[in-house]
């Protein structure tokens, strides 16, 4: 989807209006926060991770798991809808970015090494979350 600079810029300012400079350069930018700063890397409470920028379910509480590696991580989206899934080769490696389904966040990379039941992690960046408690 090809968008003029002026509709693309119009895009940003709407962005920046309702977003942290943080959760931008995450969501819109596809930046990366620095691992164990994030505000949910290590939350523990029971409910759902939202998308921060259009409130879209992304993440169960049940499929969260400590991965060690300072960032949220999770087994298993909410649905399969929830994220899509996009081939990454900056910096001269391999990876699968995470979306959102939805407005397209960026919200990080999923990587093989995951617990069973999937053999997945999805390495989220707190920053592109947002959280609804039970």
């Amino acid at each position: 989807m090809n968008k003029t600079p002026e509709k693309q810029d119009s895009q940003d300012d709407a962005w920046r209006e309702r977003l942290t400079e943080e959760q931008f350069q995450v969501t819109r930018c596809g930046g990366t926060e620095r691992a164990f700063t994030g505000k949910y890397w290590d939350h523990k409470a029971d409910g759902v991770y939202l998308c921060v920028c259009c409130r879209a379910p992304l993440f169960d509480s049940r499929s969260k798991f400590d991965s060690g590696s300072g960032w949220p991580s999770f087994w298993e989206p909410a649905g399969r809808p929830a994220v899509t899934e996009h081939e990454d080769l900056a910096y001269g490696m391999r990876r699968v970015e995470v979306r959102c389904s939805k407005c397209e966040a960026h919200l990080g990379h999923v990587f093989p090494d995951g617990p069973l039941p999937t053999g997945q992690r999805y390495c989220i960046n707190s920053a592109s979350l947002d959280f609804e408690g039970r």
